[in-house]
């Protein structure tokens, strides 16, 4: 299967810092990879509805909700470009994910065999300095990969409050030019590391 890259971009703001870090790593991947590009403020999904123990999933067909099944379904990897916001993943993001719940439960879809070998990755623009601030968020999307027996690449972080400041930051964009070109390991829960 060719490589395909999905970019859901969780930012309430467009062309915000996390989105200028995840187009320069995007830059650096070769010709041939194709790149989908999803902006969830301009593409909202509905609030997520847990339907386990009440009803029948039925698949999306149409509206926000099939076009996102189907990029993900498509995609070899699934980035997610969420800014830090309360120091996790932004609500529209937590929402798409949310909806992997249903999507799980939805017959015929094979949602989790599909997912499974496939590659999470982050990319996320934080004002603090330290870095450490950032680990919900990227325990967020591990444990999710994990759970989906999916690779995790691991979050790109980058530094940046104002519009336009995470290309001040030189390691995040030195960083960026080989983010996508490591080896993502089978993501494993914090419990089975040791």
């Amino acid at each position: 299967m060719d490589r395909r890259f999905l970019f859901v971009l969780g930012s309430a703001r467009s062309d915000g810092n996390t989105e200028l870090l995840a187009r320069r790593a995007a830059e650096q991947l070769p010709p041939d990879v194709e790149q989908q590009w999803i902006d969830l403020a301009a593409h909202p999904l509905p609030d997520f509805e847990d339907l386990r123990h009440d009803s029948d999933h039925v698949r999306p067909t149409e509206g926000e909700a099939a076009l996102l099944l189907d990029a993900t379904l498509a995609a070899t990897d699934v980035v997610i470009a969420s800014p830090l916001y309360w120091y996790s993943v932004s609500a529209q993001t937590k929402r798409y994910l949310d909806h992997w719940a249903g999507w799980l439960r939805t017959p015929g879809l094979d949602f989790k065999t599909t997912l499974a070998g496939r590659t999470l990755w982050g990319v996320t623009a934080l004002a603090h300095e330290e870095p450490e601030v950032a680990d919900p968020l990227v325990g967020t999307l591990n444990n999710s990969a994990a759970y989906m027996g999916m690779r995790f690449g691991g979050v790109l972080l980058g530094n940046g409050s104002k519009p336009g400041d995470v290309l001040k930051d030189t390691e995040a964009l030195a960083r960026a030019k080989t983010f996508f070109a490591r080896d993502a390991p089978l993501a494993r829960f914090p419990y089975e590391a040791g």
